[in-house]
């Protein structure tokens, strides 16, 4: 019988992990950002904005260049991120995939950005930046937090070895 109960090592609460902590922040700073591209004085020019392509002008906060496509990725990035927080392993791969298609993003951008017309993604060097900063930012919390909670639950350190269960020989164990 198949069973769909997640793995001993990954049950976790609700964004109890740091890991999964960060994956939620993300996740709600991507809701507010692609609710705030379609609300007129958050968004400039709102009403030259375009499902997609470089040609829309609307921009968020007066800066980053946006259309209805982008903010709509903003958004299902939000709710991914939301839900990545319900598992540790989840939270960790949101955030190191999450920032490997920003840094996609960034050369993209670097190569595509402004009137290019293979440029579907309206992006602006401002948005480079930006994408630069995430992509660094996801895949660095997604490496260096996973790491940390998995030494942390199976009960491993770096300098003095193993620790964990000791059955009845008395050896020391990995819990895993």
């Amino acid at each position: 019988m198949h069973s769909t109960a997640r793995p001993a090592a990954d049950r976790t609460r609700y964004a109890e992990t740091p890991v999964q902590k960060v994956a939620l922040v993300f996740g709600i700073v991507f809701v507010i950002v692609g609710v705030a591209g379609f609300i007129p004085g958050l968004t400039t020019n709102l009403e030259t904005i375009q499902f997609a392509g470089h040609e829309s002008q609307a921009l968020l906060l007066g800066v980053f260049q946006v259309s209805i496509l982008h903010n709509l990725v903003h958004l299902l990035y939000g709710i991914v991120g939301l839900a990545a927080a319900t598992s540790f392993a989840f939270s960790k791969n949101y955030l190191i995939w999450g920032g490997a298609v920003y840094a996609l993003l960034l050369i993209y951008g670097l190569f595509l950005s402004g009137d290019h017309p293979a440029n579907f993604v309206p992006l602006n060097s401002a948005d480079n930046w930006l994408h630069a900063v995430l992509a660094v930012a996801m895949i660095v919390l997604g490496v260096l937090l996973g790491r940390e909670d998995r030494v942390r639950r199976t009960g491993t350190t770096g300098t003095t070895g193993t620790t964990g269960t000791t059955g009845t020989t008395g050896r020391s164990r990995t819990v895993r």
